[in-house]
């Protein structure tokens, strides 16, 4: 397939508008750190398997896999490689070795094995980098010219181009999307008496009190709850789900700063009244795209608002900053102990 294939304004064939987008990182969510190679090469299989003709098969390692993850042929006459490299997330100048010491094994063990090498496709799920695409063309045209065999790249473009198509649906949906609908939403966990008493003193507490907030229990859960899925994403490690959990923190601090600063434009009022309401409710209508790649339901999502006022980064009245710098030095005060928020993490250990 033509890499110059032009990009149409409507939906690409074959997938319906709003469908999940093809995120390649997911490889690392289905199969943890170790096992996205391993994940992503299996995928390039079926994907050979649902486009082009004829029975694709793949080599194990034992010992090697003769420079080849997947092939179309007949390793007694001609085949089709391909060879999975799972570059996250482009490729560089010190994936080069790799790329060449693995062509330079299909060519070698072609030759040992009896087979003809036709073709040869690198799989990798990111692009190039401007230096090593310029390497690449390079590398290309003379290995072609030396070994008489095609050489093709599938990156991250070639690769959405053929999931999307018909043929690939299924591919598309076992990889790409079940991942994600399947994934399942963190608990809401109750707050037990001790927790609520606990979390009266956090700052997040203070600055609804000072904004006229009678009961402030749905929003304690909320932080609590919050707290727990960050804490679970941070200590899993898995970069997407980090990165979304940055994502989700900054998207709903920016939030926040849309209304405050209409708040205080339409109110004289120190409390500010409605600020609350307004941004709460605007992240519960964003919940699925402030969630999306995150273990969390709506009541996670609206914590997140909780944890960036906890972290000293918003409030809910024109003098929140005040409030914050009080809470502080009353915190510098006393000595911590487990009845304070000073355990609260920082946004950089959390997000």
């Amino acid at each position: 397939m033509s890499q110059d294939t032009v990009m149409m304004a409507g939906p690409p064939a074959g997938v319906s508008a709003g469908e999940a987008r093809i995120n390649f990182p997911a490889h690392q969510v289905r199969a943890n750190a170790q096992g996205a190679r391993q994940d992503f090469e299996e995928m390039i299989g079926q994907l050979v398997h649902a486009v082009r003709p004829g029975v694709a098969r793949m080599v194990a390692a034992n010992p090697g896999d003769w420079g080849i993850d997947v092939f179309v042929g007949n390793l007694g006459g001609a085949v089709t490689v391909w060879q999975s490299k799972y570059f996250i997330p482009e490729v560089n100048k010190s994936h080069q070795a790799q790329i060449r010491e693995s062509f330079d094994s299909a060519v070698k063990n072609a030759a040992k094995e009896g087979f003809t090498l036709t073709q040869w496709i690198l799989g990798v799920p990111s692009s190039m980098d401007g230096p090593t695409t310029k390497w690449w063309d390079t590398w290309k045209r003379k290995k072609q010219r030396e070994f008489e065999v095609v050489i093709d790249l599938w990156d991250e473009t070639e690769l959405r181009s053929l999931l999307i198509s018909p043929d690939a649906e299924s591919v598309r949906r076992h990889y790409y999307e079940p991942a994600q609908a399947a994934r399942p939403r963190a608990e809401v966990v109750g707050l037990a008496d001790e927790d609520a008493y606990r979390l009266e003193t956090a700052l997040f507490v203070r600055q609804l009190r000072e904004a006229g907030h009678v009961e402030v229990t749905t929003s304690k859960q909320q932080f609590f709850n919050a707290e727990l899925m960050a804490r679970e994403v941070v200590d899993k490690g898995v970069p997407v789900e980090v990165a979304a959990l940055t994502s989700a923190d900054a998207v709903v601090h920016g939030l926040w700063e849309d209304h405050f600063n209409e708040a205080c434009q339409a109110h004289q009022d120190a409390r500010l009244p409605g600020l609350h309401r307004s941004v709460m409710s605007e992240i519960r209508a964003q919940h699925a795209t402030l969630g999306a790649g995150l273990p969390c339901g709506p009541v996670h999502t609206c914590g997140l608002m909780h944890r960036v006022v906890d972290n000293r980064r918003a409030g809910w009245v024109r003098h929140w900053r005040q409030v914050a710098d009080e809470h502080g030095q009353a915190d510098e005060a006393q000595p911590l102990d487990d009845t304070t928020s000073a355990s609260t993490p920082s946004p950089a250990e959390t997000s």
